[in-house]
């Protein structure tokens, strides 16, 4: 795993840094998967948020690590239904 700087977590966390992927009933589709790539390519951080209910505990952090292997991108922070991807 590569070493997040810190500038990256700082901007991971902060609450005005909102979602700009929403993963719905659909659940995880390759529209999602080519939207997340998209946004990973015009900037470094996207921020995922998944309805609640979609996924279990377990399964959420499945999806987490699903959506960065599949995207080339490393999870910066994982907290209930959000998810932020740094692009490597």
């Amino acid at each position: 795993m590569s070493t997040i700087p810190n500038h990256v977590l700082v901007q991971a966390k902060s609450r005005d840094f909102r979602p700009s992927v929403r993963i719905g009933k659909a659940g995880l589709s390759e529209t999602v998967l080519e939207e997340i790539r998209q946004q990973l390519q015009s900037r470094d951080l996207v921020k995922i948020k998944v309805n609640k209910g979609l996924f279990e505990r377990e399964q959420r952090r499945e999806v987490w690590n699903y959506l960065a292997e599949n995207t080339d991108s490393v999870l910066v922070l994982q907290r209930g239904n959000i998810g932020v991807l740094w692009r490597r």
